[in-house]
């Protein structure tokens, strides 16, 4: 039974009497399948950034074809409630009605608050004009400043 090394930079497997082995100065062993991956390793080279590794295969999901089933999105299933204001035939009636009558109705309805408006200040003022008048004060006079004293000659 023969045992297999695995290159320290690229991951691939060395079969015996293959490859190169370096031992740093702290005594660690490194394993390299050819020259070539043993001088990227001195240069400081990353593996996950050499196209040919099959860490950076992996990495980039490269030649993955088992994978290639699409995967399943699970669609949204939208249907209408009732509000809590209307029923579900009003809305689906307001929503079937035509831009016309919208527009109307609109108008309609923006006139129906002017009216309003203009009643409510016609009340405002009547109930100003019945009011009893009770001597005009600024607000620091309200809240009981003294008068200010003009100045009288030099």
């Amino acid at each position: 039974m023969c045992r297999l090394e695995i290159c320290n930079l690229s991951g691939y497997k060395i079969y015996p009497s293959r490859g190169r082995t370096f031992i740093s100065a702290d005594s660690k062993t490194y394993r390299f399948l050819s020259s070539k991956t043993e001088s990227l390793f001195h240069q400081n080279k990353k593996a996950r950034l050499l196209a040919w590794t099959p860490i950076y295969r992996r990495l980039q999901r490269k030649g993955v074809s088992e994978e290639v089933a699409k995967k399943r999105t699970r669609r949204n299933v939208k249907f209408n409630r009732a509000v809590v204001g209307a029923s579900l035939e009003a809305i689906n009636a307001r929503r079937n009605e035509k831009s016309d009558v919208r527009t109307a109705a609109r108008a309609e309805a923006v006139a129906k608050a002017k009216e309003q408006r203009k009643g409510e200040a016609a009340k405002r003022k009547a109930a100003r004009a019945n009011a009893p008048e009770a001597g005009k004060f600024s607000k620091q006079q309200a809240r009981g400043s003294a008068n200010k004293v003009s100045r009288s000659g030099r």
